[in-house]
């Protein structure tokens, strides 16, 4: 696609627009998950991918940041799958056709799914980088948020070592 190329931060934006390619709506998020596993395998980053499809991605901590406690970078994996009237977008096999208007990035005739696609594309930015200092990082990437906060309730106590959690979807 590369719609979103030319925007800052660039790789935000790449992370966000391949995250829109696959369809990720409430319940239908086992490729949007693959899609994290992938790219943490590719890295060569630790993952956890429960069952549910929740997925963990850690990193271990940039050089002078070891002793650092580790931060735990939260966001969701699914998204309001709303459309225009007489649109024929099937949200369980298309993926999103993103369009920047007036500055704002939007998708034809659907919701857009930056709730909270881009706080897994700005998670994976930060996982992706090899410039910007980090304590140890736990992403954690939940499902069906939208519908009832199944992927968080699925999450197995004593999962995650982090003591400082920053949710990324919040206004």
């Amino acid at each position: 696609m590369n719609v979103l190329e030319h925007l800052e931060p660039k790789s935000v934006f790449r992370f966000f627009e391949e995250m829109c390619a696959i369809p990720h709506g409430s319940r239908n998020t086992k490729a949007v998950s693959d899609w994290c596993a992938d790219f943490a395998r590719a890295r060569g980053l630790e993952y956890h991918q429960d069952g549910d499809n929740n997925i963990i991605i850690i990193k271990e901590a940039a050089p002078g940041y070891e002793a650092a406690p580790p931060v735990i970078l939260q966001g969701h994996l699914d998204m309001v799958c709303e459309k225009r009237p007489g649109s024929t977008h099937d949200f369980k096999k298309d993926g999103l056709e993103l369009y920047v208007e007036d500055g704002f990035v939007k998708a034809k005739d659907t919701t857009l799914g930056a709730d909270d696609g881009i706080a897994v594309a700005m998670a994976m930015a930060l996982l992706d980088s090899d410039d910007i200092p980090h304590p140890p990082i736990e992403a954690v990437f939940t499902i069906d948020e939208e519908t009832g906060m199944y992927g968080a309730f699925g999450l197995k106590p004593g999962t995650l070592k982090g003591e400082i959690l920053l949710n990324l979807d919040s206004e």
